[in-house]
């Protein structure tokens, strides 16, 4: 699970509500599927730039973080770099993909699931539900080293 990170809550919910604002979604679009929309997020290049990216190897984002290599020298390996380093593990960018994440689902009210990963709804409740849980494990992590005041010794 993504270690969490206020870079990583802030660039789930960004990407949520940018989607929700009705930004081109494709699923099959490696630069405007699921997680083609987060490495925009966290990247700042264009879908169309990912999209380039993503292609000069095989597979999908779950196959190609699998096989994510940081001396590889390939372009979608470097992107795959910048969201490890937001919190991010290749798991959960395969999981992000098809919106599989065992402990992000059961965040999810039952009623809502399953999710279809190829429907934008279901994208930006994934994000919302996982941006959600990163917080607040985030904020158990502060809570936890912050010293006591002399009142509470």
């Amino acid at each position: 699970m993504a270690r969490p990170t206020l870079e990583l809550v802030t660039a789930l919910r960004a990407t949520a509500d940018r989607l929700e604002g009705g930004v081109r979604y494709q699923w099959s679009h490696m630069g405007s599927c699921n997680c083609g929309h987060l490495a925009q997020t966290l990247t700042s290049l264009s879908p169309r730039e990912i999209h380039a990216k993503a292609l000069e190897t095989r597979g999908d984002w779950a196959d190609q973080a699998m096989e994510f290599c940081p001396t590889s020298g390939y372009p979608i390996d470097h992107i795959l770099e910048v969201m490890i380093a937001s919190g991010l593990t290749t798991v959960d960018v395969a999981n992000l993909e098809r919106l599989e994440g065992p402990e992000v689902l059961g965040e999810i009210p039952d009623d809502r699931l399953p999710l279809d990963y190829r429907d934008r709804d279901d994208a930006i409740v994934y994000l919302r539900a996982w941006a959600d849980l990163l917080e607040r494990r985030w904020r158990e992590q502060v809570a936890g080293r912050v010293a006591p005041t002399p009142e509470h010794v």
